[in-house]
């Protein structure tokens, strides 16, 4: 049982070749469809009400954005997918640390899985800055620096208000901090994990729950900075105060649904002989319980901008309901983040099927990228905005990418933590 260790086969690695080549067939597509059609493929009319909006919030100073430009949507679905993916790869190291700090006995055999998912810090911090470089201006109207002149045509005093904390130099510096804290206490934790294998000291599981501790703290500062620094400050007029929270929520919902997929499709492939329908009903009941807990966020920062309707707050919402364009996704991510998560796994029996746990963890992943997607699109792309053979394309490739660095990972460690201290309660688990 403690001796499996995955086998990262060809015919998963083909699957993975064939899902990234349609990614880049589609990719290509799209770009042609979009160059050839001026920059706004799938472009509803209806989306022209989302400048109305932000002129009547005194956005109409945006005269940077590059909003009818193909290049701006390439750059918002590149930035769309790379902090998604982060998201996904940091919550799997997460995932490890609350194991170990809450000393949970049930999760033994399953933590090299999201263990594994922070091999993808290193690319995903490389594509982040490379991203921010290259695309910074179009992505960010508070990078353009006569918006700093006071006094000349396109001073904006509410962005050079935040220019203490929203300026190139830190912005770079804490993206750095971000990525090379959640990097080396990730090497720590898994170096710490895979000596525990070789001798079998509990000193080693005793070190882990104080780095884990360590990592926590870090992660609940940098979770949130992160958000205001990639997301909320694309919106730079608007601000809320939910909003690390907000993405928060729907990055450890998406990496539950992630680590809940994999280890079903390990589980089916005769992987896991440790793990049987009380851990699958344990991870059944996460995917069910932040599920509830991101629609209890969104809803929240959703209220308190409705109330108060101040014009600086509900612009961000006008921009995502009085728009044909971006209003369907609105509404499609609450039925696929909320409704059918929580009408699918309701009882005890749905959370212990495999067959349930397949169909509503890919629509929550699903469902949250299309969070993301609402996040960044309406303030980068505008009224040029769309969903089509681009934005499906680029998510095949990185979804593809993500996967194949993650199972190669994988398969370089033994599947189970053998000298777990509590392995043993992990294998009468029961509930």
């Amino acid at each position: 049982m403690t001796d499996e260790k995955f086998h990262f086969s060809a015919s998963i690695k083909k699957k993975l070749a064939i899902t990234g080549i349609v990614g880049v067939v589609l990719l290509v597509i799209g770009l042609i469809a979009l160059v050839m059609g001026g920059g706004h493929e799938e472009a509803s009319h209806g989306v022209e009400a989302v400048g109305h909006a932000a002129d009547e919030a005194g956005h109409g100073g945006d005269h940077h954005h590059g909003g009818g430009s193909w290049m701006t949507r390439v750059y918002a679905n590149l930035w769309i997918n790379n902090v998604y993916f982060t998201g996904i790869a940091i919550i799997g190291v997460f995932f490890v640390a609350v194991q170990y700090v809450a000393q949970a006995g049930w999760s033994a055999p399953i933590k090299r899985i999201p263990l594994a998912f922070g091999n993808w810090l290193p690319i995903a911090g490389i594509l982040m800055l490379v991203i921010w470089l290259v695309a910074s201006h179009d992505l960010f109207h508070w990078t353009h620096e006569d918006l700093y002149v006071e006094g000349g045509p396109h001073y904006d005093e509410i962005i050079a208000g935040k220019q203490a904390y929203l300026n190139t130099p830190f912005y770079l510096a804490r993206m750095v901090i971000y990525f090379a804290v959640w990097f080396l206490f990730f090497r720590w934790i898994r170096k710490e994990m895979l000596a525990e294998d070789l001798d079998g000291n509990t000193k080693h599981w005793k070190k882990l729950v104080g780095i884990s501790a360590g990592f926590i703290v870090f992660f609940a500062v940098s979770s949130s900075m992160s958000a205001w620094d990639w997301i909320l400050s694309i919106d730079t007029h608007w601000f809320s105060t939910m909003i690390g929270w907000y993405v928060f929520a729907s990055w450890f919902v998406t990496g539950l649904a992630t680590i809940t997929l994999i280890i079903v499709y390990l589980k089916e492939a005769g992987y896991l002989s440790m793990v049987n329908s009380n851990h699958l009903h344990d991870l059944g009941k996460f995917v069910f319980a932040f599920s509830i807990f991101w629609t209890y966020i969104w809803l929240s920062q959703y209220l308190l901008i409705y109330y108060a309707n101040i014009p600086e707050e509900s612009v961000y919402f006008m921009e995502r309901l009085t728009s044909s364009q971006y209003a369907p996704v609105f509404y499609v991510i609450l039925i696929m983040n909320f409704f059918f998560p929580f009408l699918s796994l309701m009882t005890r029996d749905a959370k212990r099927h495999v067959m349930f746990l397949k169909i509503v963890c890919p629509v929550v992943i699903v469902g949250h990228w299309l969070d993301f997607y609402l996040m960044v699109t309406p303030g980068t792309v505008k009224e040029a905005g769309g969903f089509g053979f681009l934005e499906i394309g680029m998510a095949l490739v990185f979804a593809s990418i993500f996967l194949y660095v993650v199972l190669s990972n994988l398969a370089k460690v033994p599947l189970v933590a053998k000298n777990h201290p509590m392995l043993e309660e992990s294998m009468h688990h029961h509930i």
